[in-house]
Formats: C-alpha cells, sequence, structure tokens
C-alpha cells in the first residue's frame, strides 16, 4: 500500500509519464530519453519542493571578466553568495532555484578540453542540472531530496549508490562534518556506503578567497551486482563515477587564508546531465547516450570510415574512436558557443573556441580522413546558416595551415637525434605563425613518443608576453577598500545600515544659458570601511572607503565610469577630502577617498561632483543609447549590444555583425545621430515596475539583472507613451532600461564621430566615439589629413622622371599612411583615406620599379658595349640603390646567358654596394653566394643570397681587393 501511494504521488506530482528503471536486464527500448530526463529533474524541485524554475545563463559570462566561459551553474548567482546584489534587484529575491545551465570547461581554471576523446566522459560543453538554496533550507532537505529523485523518481537502485562527505581538516581548525554524515544514515544509506574524504575531494572553493564550505558527493557503481565497491569511490575507475555534488556553503575564505562562518548559509549542487543520462541509459560511456549517438552517426555517414566503437587506449588503434568523441564533443561547444555569441578568434573566449574548432578540424582530417565541410554538416539543419559559415570558414582557412605543420613536424623528426625534446623554436613557429595550439602540437608529438622541450617554449612565450603591451595584471586583488565583503555586508544589515540613497545623483538641471547646474548633497557618515572592515573612525593620511546615508555621486554600473569631486565637512570650507572613485555594492555606495584629517561615523559632509568630467560621462551615456538606435537603424534590427563602456573622454560600444561595417553605414549611423541632436530631443526618465517595462515594443537590453521597479530613458519620446498598450513608439526612437545619468537635452552633445571601428572576433564589432569638441577636433584632423593626400596625389599624377623624387613621394605616402592610422579622425574618412593611400603607394612603387628598369637597362647595353662575349664580367658602375644594381646584373645575364656577372658600386657615404648572378652552366661548381662572401670579406663586409643570384655591401676602402678577388675566385671555378 505504501509502495501504491508513493507511486500515485509521484505521478500526480511530476506528471512523468516514464516508469524510471535502472535495470541492467533493460534493452535500448526501455531507456528514457535525455530530454524526459532533464524535464523530471527539473519538474521535481519545481513542483514538489517549490524552487523558481530559471533559464540557463549564456555560457558568455556576464559580469565576470576573470571567467572565460560559464563552467558552472553557480556562475550567475554569484552576487548572492558574494553578498553583493542590489537588494531590490530580481536575483536578491531567490530563495529556492533550480535549472539546467549550459556550461563550457575549456581554458581557465576548469579545463577538460585535452582530456576530452582520450576518455568516455569528459567534455567541454555539457549541461549541469542544479538546485540552490539560498539562505532557506540546508543539509539535511538537500541531502533528502536529492536521495528521494534519485531513488523514488529516477529508481536507481539504492545499492549501487555511495555517498561521501567532508573528513576535517587539522590544519584548518575543521572538524569531519558528521552532520552531514549523520543525516545520509538517517536516510537508510547504509554505514560501508558513507564514505569519509579530505578536503582536495569535499571541500568546495569558488577562488582564492570568498564562499566556500564542505560538499558531499554522490557515486554511482555501474558494476553493481551486490559487491561493495567503496575502495573505488575518487578513484579514477570509470566503473564508479560522481554523478552529484552538493555543496554546503557555510564558510568565506578571507585574504590572509583563515576561513569564517557566513552570515548565511547556501545550498549549491550540481550534477552533470551527460552522466546522469548515461546511468539512466543503462550505458558505460556518455557517448553511448542519445545526447551523442546522432552525432556519431552523422559522422560515421560523413568519413566513410569505420564505424565508433568506444575503443579507448592501446585498445584504440589509430585513435579513431578517440576522433569521434573530440568531434562529437567539439561540435556541440562549438554550436552552443556561437549561439550565443562567442565566435572563434584571437583573444580570452574567442581564442579558447579556435583551439577547439582547430583540434576538431584536425581529428577530421588526419584521423578520420574526412572530406573538408564534414564539421559544418554535422551542425543540425534547424541551426542558423551563419554558425555553418563560421566552422567551415575557419575550417578551411586551418586546412591549409594542418598541412603545412604537419609537413614542418615530420621533417624536423627525422633530422632529430634520438632521445631528444622537440625544438622549442619550432614548436613556437608552429604556434605564432600557422595558428597550432600548443595542446594540438602536444598531441601530435605524443602520438609520435616525443616531449616538447617546455622549459625552453615557456621561455619563448614570456620573452614575446613582455614585448607585448598588456593591461592589468591577471589576478589583480580588488580594493580592500572599495569592495565590501561578505562579512562587512551581513554586518551592516544585521545593524540595520539603511542601503545608499543616490537618488541625488539625478538631480541636476539646466539653468540659463543652456548651462547644467548640479546641487551639492548634505550627508552623514554612516560607517567607515577600511582593509576589509567596518570601521568608526579612520585617521589622517589613511585611505578608506565611506558609506553614507545619501549621496549625489554616481557609481561605477551599466558601463558609466564612476563620478569624481570631493566632500567636505559641514561648515569647514577649506579642508577637501577628494573622492578618487566610487563604487556599489549590495545597495551601498562607498566612496574611496584619503582623509587629509580624521573622519568619524556620524560626521555631516556636503558632497561636490567634479561638475565637468560628469557631464562630459552624461553627453557620452546618451550618446552611446543613440549610438545604439542608429546602429539597429542602419544596420538592422538585429544587431544587438554586446558591450559598452564610457567614460569623460569617450565611449566604446561593442555589437554583434554579419561584417565589417561600410564606409557608407559609418556614414550613415552618424548621420542619424545627427539628426537627433540637431531636433534637441528630450531625454524623458521614469522609474517603472520591471514587468511593464518589459512589455515595451523593441526595448534593448531586457536580459540583465535590473533593480525592481526599473529606470526608463527614452529619446525624444514619453515614457508614459512606449508604455502605452500596443503602442509602437519605441521602435522609432532609443528606449532603454538605464541607471545611468544623462542629458536632459539632447543637444548638449553637439556632435559625435566615430573614430574608430574594427572586429573584435568574428561577429562581433568594437565602436569608439567622442563628442563634443573632440567630435569637431577629430573632424577637422580628419580635413588636414585629406588635403595632405589630395596634395600628394596631384604630384604623383605629374609622374617625375626622377627616381630620388619618386622614392620621397612613397616615404611620404608611407608616412601619411602611419598618420591616418593613429590620428583620432571619423573612421569613414579614415578607410576612405586608407584606400587612396594603398592606391598610391602602389602607383610610386610602379613608378619607381619602371625607372630603375630603364635605367637599369641603359647600364646593362652599356657594360654589354664594353665586355662584348666575355664569360665573367667584373667591373664597377654607379647605382643609386641595391636594387638597380641587382637589375643591371639580371638584364645583362638575361642579355648574355652564358655569361657570370659581378658588379660593385661605390656609393657617396663610403659603402658599396655588390650585386652577382652565375650562369646556370657554371652550376654546381661556382656558387654566387659563395662569390658575393669573398668578395665582400675583402671589403668588411657582409653577403648571401642563392647559388644563381647573391647580393652584399662592404667598405670602400677594400673595394680594389674585391675586384681583384672577384676575378681569382671566377677564374678558380671557371677552370677546374
Amino acid at each position: 500500500m505504501a509502495a501504491a501511494g508513493r507511486l500515485r504521488r509521484r505521478v500526480l506530482l511530476l506528471a512523468v509519464p516514464w516508469r524510471w528503471r535502472c535495470s541492467p536486464r533493460r534493452g535500448a527500448a526501455g531507456c528514457p530519453p535525455a530530454g524526459q530526463v532533464r524535464a523530471a529533474f527539473l519538474r521535481f524541485f519545481e513542483e514538489r519542493h517549490g524552487h523558481r524554475r530559471l533559464p540557463s545563463a549564456p555560457v558568455r559570462p556576464r559580469g565576470d571578466p576573470r571567467l572565460l566561459f560559464v563552467n558552472a551553474g553557480m556562475n550567475q548567482f554569484k552576487p548572492i553568495f558574494l553578498g553583493t546584489a542590489h537588494p531590490r534587484s530580481e536575483l536578491a529575491q531567490h530563495r529556492r532555484v533550480v535549472n539546467s545551465q549550459k556550461c563550457v570547461r575549456a581554458g581557465g581554471k576548469h579545463n577538460d578540453l585535452e582530456d576530452v576523446g582520450r576518455d568516455t566522459y569528459h567534455h567541454t560543453f555539457f549541461e549541469m542540472l542544479g538546485n540552490w538554496s539560498f539562505g532557506d533550507y540546508f543539509k539535511e532537505e538537500a541531502c533528502s531530496m536529492a536521495w528521494e529523485l534519485l531513488t523514488e523518481v529516477y529508481e536507481i537502485p539504492k545499492d549501487r549508490l555511495y555517498v561521501t562527505y567532508f573528513a576535517g581538516d587539522s590544519s584548518l581548525g575543521l572538524s569531519a562534518d558528521e552532520e552531514c554524515r549523520d543525516v545520509w544514515l538517517c536516510l537508510g544509506v547504509p554505514a560501508s556506503h558513507v564514505l569519509p574524504f579530505p578536503l582536495k575531494d569535499n571541500f568546495w572553493e569558488m577562488g582564492d578567497t570568498g564562499p566556500c564550505g564542505p560538499c558531499t558527493e554522490i557515486h554511482y557503481d555501474h558494476v553493481g551486482g551486490g559487491r561493495n565497491a567503496a575502495a573505488l569511490v575518487n578513484q579514477g575507475s570509470p566503473d564508479v563515477v560522481e554523478i552529484w555534488n552538493l555543496v554546503f556553503m557555510q564558510y568565506s575564505r578571507e585574504v590572509e587564508g583563515n576561513l569564517l562562518p557566513l552570515p548565511q548559509h547556501h545550498v549549491d549542487t550540481g550534477m552533470g546531465l551527460e552522466r546522469l543520462v548515461t546511468v539512466l541509459q543503462n550505458k558505460h560511456s556518455n557517448y553511448d547516450t542519445d545526447l551523442f549517438t546522432p552525432i556519431l552517426d552523422a559522422i560515421h555517414k560523413g568519413c566513410g570510415g569505420p564505424r565508433y566503437q568506444g575503443l579507448v587506449g592501446d585498445a584504440d588503434v589509430g585513435h579513431v574512436n578517440m576522433a569521434y568523441r573530440v568531434v562529437a564533443d567539439h561540435v556541440r561547444a562549438l554550436c552552443v558557443c556561437i549561439t550565443d555569441g562567442i565566435y572563434p578568434g584571437f583573444s580570452g573566449a574567442e581564442l579558447v573556441l579556435r583551439r577547439i574548432l582547430r583540434r576538431a578540424v584536425r581529428f577530421c582530417s588526419e584521423v578520420l580522413h574526412a572530406p573538408p565541410g564534414l564539421l559544418a554538416s554535422l551542425v543540425p539543419t534547424v541551426v542558423e546558416v551563419l554558425i555553418m559559415d563560421v566552422i567551415n570558414e575557419n575550417e578551411a582557412a586551418f586546412q591549409s595551415s594542418l598541412e603545412r605543420g604537419r609537413r614542418i613536424i615530420e621533417r624536423t623528426v627525422q633530422q632529430m637525434e634520438p632521445s631528444t625534446y622537440f625544438p622549442a623554436e619550432v614548436a613556437w613557429s608552429l604556434y605564432g605563425n600557422l595558428g597550432f595550439p600548443l595542446d594540438l602540437i602536444d598531441l601530435i608529438l605524443e602520438e609520435k613518443g616525443i616531449s616538447l622541450d617546455s622549459a625552453a617554449f615557456n621561455e619563448l612565450a614570456l620573452e614575446d608576453a613582455k614585448q607585448k603591451a598588456g593591461g592589468p595584471p591577471a589576478g589583480q586583488l580588488e580594493d580592500t577598500n572599495t569592495c565590501l565583503d561578505v562579512h562587512s555586508l551581513a554586518q551592516l544589515r544585521s545593524s540595520n545600515v539603511p542601503a545608499t540613497d543616490d537618488s541625488p545623483k539625478y538631480a541636476y538641471t539646466l539653468g540659463q544659458h543652456g548651462r547644467y547646474e548640479f546641487s551639492p548633497c548634505q550627508a552623514t557618515v554612516l560607517i567607515l570601511y577600511r582593509d576589509q572592515s567596518l570601521q568608526k573612525e579612520v585617521g589622517a593620511g589613511q585611505r578608506c572607503g565611506v558609506i553614507l546615508d545619501r549621496t549625489n555621486f554616481y557609481a561605477e554600473q551599466g558601463g558609466q565610469a564612476s563620478d569624481q569631486g570631493y566632500m567636505i565637512h559641514l561648515g569647514q570650507q577649506d579642508i577637501l577630502f577628494p573622492v578618487q572613485s566610487v563604487r556599489l555594492c549590495g545597495g551601498y555606495v562607498i566612496h574611496e577617498v584619503t582623509a587629509v584629517e580624521t573622519l568619524r561615523a556620524g560626521d555631516q559632509v556636503q558632497l561636490f561632483v567634479d561638475e565637468a568630467q560628469r557631464l562630459a560621462c552624461m553627453a557620452n551615456h546618451t550618446a552611446t543609447h543613440l549610438l545604439n538606435f542608429a546602429l539597429r537603424h542602419v544596420l538592422g534590427d538585429n544587431t544587438e549590444q554586446r558591450g559598452s563602456h564610457v567614460t569623460a573622454e569617450w565611449l566604446r560600444f561593442d555589437f554583434n555583425t554579419t561584417g565589417p561595417v561600410t564606409v557608407e553605414q559609418l556614414q550613415q549611423v552618424e548621420q542619424v545621430v545627427q539628426d537627433v541632436i540637431k531636433r534637441n530631443e528630450v531625454v524623458h526618465t521614469a522609474e517603472v515596475p520591471l514587468m511593464l517595462a518589459r512589455r515595451v515594443q523593441g526595448l534593448r537590453a531586457v536580459d540583465e539583472g535590473y533593480p525592481d521597479p526599473v529606470r526608463i530613458v527614452s529619446l525624444g519620446v514619453p515614457v508614459e507613451s512606449v508604455l502605452t498598450c500596443n503602442s509602437e513608439a519605441a521602435m522609432q526612437t532609443s528606449v532603454e532600461l538605464c541607471c545611468g545619468t544623462h542629458l536632459l537635452q539632447t543637444g548638449a552633445m553637439e556632435d559625435l564621430a566615430i573614430i574608430s571601428e574594427r572586429q573584435l572576433v568574428k561577429g562581433i564589432s568594437r565602436v569608439i566615439a567622442v563628442t563634443g569638441s573632440q567630435a569637431k577636433q577629430a573632424r577637422e584632423a580628419g580635413q588636414c589629413l585629406a588635403m595632405e593626400v589630395d596634395s600628394v596625389s596631384l604630384r604623383m599624377k605629374e609622374r617625375s622622371a626622377s627616381i630620388p623624387e619618386m622614392q620621397n613621394l612613397s616615404k611620404e605616402v608611407g608616412q601619411l599612411t602611419k598618420m591616418v592610422a593613429s590620428t583620432p579622425v571619423p573612421q569613414w574618412q579614415r578607410k576612405e583615406l586608407q584606400t587612396i593611400l594603398k592606391v598610391l603607394q602602389r602607383t610610386a612603387n610602379t613608378a619607381i620599379k619602371k625607372l630603375e628598369m630603364q635605367q637599369a637597362e641603359e647600364k646593362a647595353q652599356s657594360m654589354l658595349a664594353k665586355h662584348c662575349n666575355q664569360p665573367v664580367i667584373i667591373d664597377t658602375v654607379p647605382a643609386d640603390s641595391l636594387s638597380i644594381l641587382m637589375k643591371v646584373v639580371n638584364q645583362l645575364c638575361d642579355k648574355s646567358p652564358g655569361t657570370s656577372v659581378l658588379l660593385l658600386s661605390p656609393q657617396a657615404s663610403g659603402e658599396v654596394l655588390c650585386a652577382c648572378q652565375v650562369s646556370k652552366n657554371c652550376l654546381p661548381v661556382f656558387s654566387a653566394a659563395d662569390w658575393a662572401v669573398a668578395v665582400c670579406t675583402q671589403m668588411e663586409g657582409k653577403a648571401g643570397g642563392s647559388p644563381v643570384v647573391a647580393k652584399g655591401s662592404g667598405n670602400a676602402k677594400g673595394m680594389q681587393r674585391a675586384l681583384t678577388t672577384a676575378l681569382e675566385f671566377a677564374q678558380s671555378k671557371l677552370l677546374k
């Protein structure tokens, strides 16, 4: 009766049509498809245990530049764990959450790329099923829910499951997690299946600092049969694998390394869908499930080779099965990443994706012997053609490089001594010039039983890194005075310190003559923050964060730089506390100041923003919205913002695009912006409920985490109008959700010039623009450069007959090309001028070459008349350059095929140029390179070339000896 009641309850609550079983006797027809496995997990937590189901976040991390990809389900919830989520944001309202998160583990701390293919369970892309509790339930409920789902819903046999718990760590003063152990024992798990493990296995940390805690893992024994597999848990056995990890976040690791209890306890669990499906479909390999078999079948059809057999290690002769797994895994990762806006490129996540693609291409081509295009053909037809094009384009681009690289490796290996390392210089050339990822080089060498000289390679990489200009140092610690730690945030809230009222930042008006007026703001110091601790007092000369009850300073957020300015003690006008930066953390605005005298909680202060800097930021932020609208208007509604940054000096805007933006499109975008500026449109703002804001047609940027209510910024159209039901007003102007500070009317922008546009990676472009006086300066600079280019163009058309004059014009074109590339000018004009300059450079080079040929022919005719029918010509001749001298030699040899020629040309500088060519009839005894070296050595110079032609130079003092040596050398070779 109890079993029947349990079954009825499960059917009613979950509505899962499948009768889950995990019997080793079950055939393939009895396996639940992956889609049902995923759906059952989500419904179990949503309907049975009151969790809110959230969609997967994109694999491109949002707001965390330290991550290349979203690599765990918890990434999007980090602000909750850290306590930095805005109290009014939707994120801060979560208590119980469930989702299936797309994850990529390739590059960075969590990198499975090199393991993919070698076994049957590592992946670059996978789905993480997870449930979370944010200050709600803890260990007992989390373990109970997990056990119920696995054993009652999925009906996995209990005797095949093993659980682990944290065994404690004396060095950290942490005792064993007996609470967790006792929960499992109370749930009926046999003591022989509840196993303690140390810190490295059962203690989870977000990073070097931050929330962390013990975890409990659930492992599954694929063999079963009543055996006790406890000894195989956490031993790397493919038969006993971890399927679910439940993390109990109850500590915070501080900068010093010590652990402090968190003010709120959280639960973060993660279970890989691929591994779970493997268990429920009674398979030993993830690649044998319906998540991969259709792809593997398509690979077989596309390459026509042997079918996938699931072999690994030495049994996988020729690595064919490994290739199947690599290609199947990598094409999934490529599709997901490209769909989420990450394209193969040359830095960051884009570079990692490029490595994934090239690794897949290599296995397709060299192991599976598949025809070009196989990788793109694996993408389902429902996927956008753009993805196929990107993969095809990159596959084709790397195919030729792969062939060249393979030949280089083969030749190098043949020349190597036995038992030596592969040369680092060759590997670096493959890496830098042919785009071979280092792991691909290692893999190819491993197949040949050879190792790379890694130490020498790392030295080369280090030297290269030193030469390149870099950004901020990787892993740079955040400022301990402006970034509140989780304990301080909890202390503020428990002490009922109110969040900062920053509404005065919007309190500015347009006064007489169109000048903006910013009123000072009076505030009270609530608390001070220094070295990760809240303090009531900070002494003179100390740098600290100041938290006030209210502020008119804008904190850095939404892509806009923070305000600068100063504060004073009320009534003390002569002592200024400069505000260097402002940050928002968990609803509190922290002002970074250096105290010029003692600051105390309770002090009354008056705040003054830097008006010029604020106004410039306002103009550039409004310009950013207008630029977003103009780009969509010109390039199409599919144009989406990918990022932006606003400072007082410039604005940066990233957006997706199918190709480079043309000159005409750039001009059109600027014209759209200038039209709105001229109309001096009113900038309307209003705070509205988030749900109401989401209904606005055509509203941009609704996928970010916004507080509720949210602020709408609309150019030229009142917010009430865009909120009207079925209104299309927002489609005709710029309407965005934004917390930034903006102009009140667009006319104050004066002008906008796009001074840079380039593709960051395939499909993502970045523009940089300036406004106001800077835009005017850019246009003036563009006009000046255009006049310079026109002047050179006119002089070029005169076609001077003098080589030096043409060389000077060519040099001038080169200098102008550099100036056009580096000077801030409108980008459309830069492109136009660069096109003209390229044509002028080609014209100049052609003219110089033609004049040199004419001069060389005249000199050659003269030399032939002087040395008629001689087998060797050795002489001096005036020539303005080595290029002309070489041409004279070539002309002589062409007109007298059996003659070998060496000419010297003394220069006004005291240098002597040397050029020679040997008749092919004299090879191999007579070598031009040896001839030139012998001659130039007499002039204390150097030379080089091939057996047929060579060139060099030396000092005029040795020219007579050189002429004698030239004749003696030629005679010695020709008389043999």
